[in-house]
């Protein structure tokens, strides 16, 4: 068996890492067990009884966090010159269209979300194979590619986030920051638990929730009883 560092010893002196926990205490746990001198995200991770492979067993969704992110989120809008104020009036950070395509071609991915708009997806399209693998690439699925841009900004500012199963049937998503109270991690918990429940594809069999961990960037992963979930 590995050695444990230092800090994985103090954490596994605080809880049992084998153990499985109501929800509310593993958000209990997770502040307590994080030492680390500055605000850490606080990570959901969740492992999902199906197949991505399979189009009818995809899960990708959209949830706005009750009490947001905790992070400043980076928005880049692609749009025509008519929509430019609109986006800056909602708080885009970056607004415009060939120049930052051009940026973006040659790497530039200095954002967190980009928005977009449907005339323009003939431009924004073939950007896919730099903002896909970082999974920035606008999808009308989740609201990024709409006439209503102001609207999409305010949502994304305000703690909407998108979330995907990958190729392995796990949902990875930060749900906030160390220093939120449990009260708001809580709510921020349920609230992307809650919707990964209702998005169970009618063809997924057996145990659809497999495991759930939550976790800061610097803590061991907490196991949430699914369970508790529901109650």
């Amino acid at each position: 068996m590995a050695k444990l560092t230092k800090k994985q010893k103090i954490a596994s002196e605080k809880f049992d890492i084998d153990g499985i926990y109501p929800v509310d205490e593993a958000v209990k746990i997770v502040k307590d067990i994080t030492d680390v001198n500055f605000d850490a995200s606080v990570n959901v991770n969740v492992r999902l009884g199906v197949d991505p492979r399979k189009a009818n067993q995809m899960v990708r969704g959209t949830v706005t966090l009750p009490h947001g992110t905790g992070k400043d989120v980076r928005v880049l809008v692609l749009c025509t010159p008519d929509k430019e104020e609109e986006a800056k009036a909602a708080g885009a950070n970056h607004v415009g269209l060939d120049e930052y395509i051009d940026k973006i071609k040659k790497g530039w991915t200095d954002i967190d979300v980009v928005i977009t708009m449907p005339s323009v997806m003939g431009k924004v399209g073939p950007l896919g194979r730099v903002l896909g693998p970082r999974g920035l690439m606008p999808n009308p699925k989740t609201g990024t590619v709409t006439m209503d841009i102001g609207k999409a900004v305010n949502d994304v500012k305000a703690g909407k986030i998108d979330f995907k199963v990958d190729k392995f049937g796990i949902i990875h998503a930060a749900v906030g920051k160390i220093s939120f109270d449990e009260d708001k991690l809580l709510d921020n918990v349920m609230e992307i638990l809650q919707t990964i429940l209702k998005l169970k594809p009618a063809s997924s069999k057996g145990t659809y929730m497999k495991s759930v961990y939550l976790s800061s960037t610097m803590s061991p992963g907490v196991q949430i009883e699914p369970k508790s979930i529901t109650t």
